[in-house]
């Protein structure tokens, strides 16, 4: 699975986290601090199962938890769309 954002969506990063801007609609999107670091992963190419491990170490969430989230956040992002996803 690749991941990119959309025609002229920007992520900025913010100190909570990041904001997404959707620059064809002006409206724009908050991710805090853990989902903007799952966002960034997957932009740079890491799969959602890759990302999912490394959040249910770090935090105190089970893998298959992480895992439904990295899939929720990908799902919710793909229909803002604010994010494009290609096999």
């Amino acid at each position: 699975m690749k991941l990119r954002l959309a025609r002229d969506v920007t992520l900025t990063p913010v100190g909570s986290g990041a904001v997404l801007l959707d620059g064809r609609r002006g409206r724009y999107w908050q991710l805090n601090a853990s989902g903007s670091a799952v966002l960034r992963r997957l932009l740079d190419g890491d799969g959602p199962d890759a990302v999912a491990a490394s959040v249910s170490e770090a935090a105190p969430v089970d893998a298959d938890r992480a895992r439904q989230d990295v899939l929720a956040l990908i799902e919710s992002l793909s229909a803002a769309n604010l994010l494009e996803v290609s096999a």
